[in-house]
């Protein structure tokens, strides 16, 4: 499959125009190995090293399409991994902040930002599951893991009223759900079955 082959794929899925071209802004191949160059555009997950793997195209694309994102909004994305999922998220927001616990693929995913172009991303080295109260409340929170039982509470804290968090949730089954906060209450849909990595949390002391 190749780029075009890829966004033409999109669209007949019915996802919204501006993600797509979010999608097609975004030079793939930067994200992934150099000897994987090649099948950047597949619609796959591909290996990016620590563990980790650069997700499928078309599910970054179902994710960033949750979120309806507007254009002037504060983005908090977990699990950096490659740098993709924030990079496309940054084509349709106004910043994001991107928070990966594996300090070598921030550093990798800090050249592959730049080498595309993109400079409303601010990386951080840590945990994600504890986010990044510092810049709170958030937009929008995209997690790139799956997390196994609740949300983390620091999350859902730093959400902002109207905001929108997108997850993938692991328990009898990993599901993708979306989480509409309206003041203390979360509005949980699902959508459909998915698979991720899972998010690593530190132990208490």
């Amino acid at each position: 499959m190749d780029r075009e082959e890829l966004l033409s794929g999109l669209r007949r899925r019915g996802l919204d125009e501006r993600v797509v071209e979010a999608v097609a802004r975004v030079p793939r191949e930067r994200f992934v190995p150099p000897t994987l160059r090649g099948r950047a555009w597949e619609d796959g997950a591909l290996p990016i090293g620590s563990g980790q793997t650069i997700s499928q195209p078309s599910l970054v694309a179902y994710m960033v399409a949750l979120m309806d994102l507007r254009g002037g909004e504060r983005v908090l994305d977990i699990g950096t991994g490659s740098g993709y999922h924030a990079a496309v998220l940054a084509q349709l927001a106004e910043h994001v902040w991107t928070i990966e616990r594996h300090a070598e693929l921030t550093e990798t995913a800090t050249a592959a930002l730049r080498e595309a172009g993109i400079d409303n991303v601010t990386l951080v080295v840590g945990d994600g599951s504890f986010g990044w109260p510092a810049e709170a409340p958030y937009d929008a929170i995209n997690v790139a893991a799956a997390v196994e039982g609740p949300v983390p509470q620091p999350l859902l804290d730093q959400l902002a009223d109207g905001g929108r968090l997108v997850a993938p949730l692991r328990d009898r089954d990993e599901r993708l759900v979306v989480l509409c906060r309206e003041g203390d209450r979360f509005e949980r849909s699902d959508h459909g079955s998915v698979r991720f990595v899972p998010l690593v949390r530190e132990l208490p002391s």
